[in-house]
């Protein structure tokens, strides 16, 4: 089945709610993804149609099997982008999450994996080298 950006979004959206707050609301999703309820009834809706939600209006919102999976792939790619940005690479951390939001729905499983091994590589085996490019970016910025 074939799921766009914004549908991963969304799901995304959901999964973090339901996992910080324990319940997905509406009004939730709309503040979350900045975007008017209206919007988000309709997102919803064809979510539901794909069966990757389930939803009622005026109802409870949950997460299919199938729409967790996908919501936990697109939050774990997030994650681990974000902090590939912001450790190995040193973007500052407003524009590595942003970043990570866009490459998230991009960028293949075979290249996150490649990422997180390259991470933990520098790390364990250069850890000098790492501080010392880091250390150079930061100063750069700076000037």
């Amino acid at each position: 089945m074939e799921v766009s950006k914004r549908e991963e979004e969304y799901l995304e959206a959901m999964y973090i709610l339901h996992k910080n707050k324990g319940v997905i609301r509406v009004k939730d999703i709309a503040r979350m993804m900045n975007v008017k309820p209206p919007s988000v009834v309709d997102a919803l809706k064809k979510l539901a149609e794909k069966g990757l939600i389930e939803y009622e209006k005026y109802d409870r919102i949950l997460l299919t099997d199938e729409g967790r999976e996908i919501a936990e792939k697109t939050y774990s790619k997030h994650v681990l982008l974000t902090k590939f940005f912001i450790d190995i690479l040193g973007i500052p951390p407003d524009i590595a999450e942003q970043d990570a939001c866009q490459f998230e729905h991009y960028v293949h499983e075979i290249t996150v994996q490649r990422m997180k091994e390259f991470a933990s590589y520098i790390q364990e085996n250069c850890p000098y080298v790492l501080k010392q490019f880091l250390k150079e970016k930061l100063e750069g910025e700076r000037n």
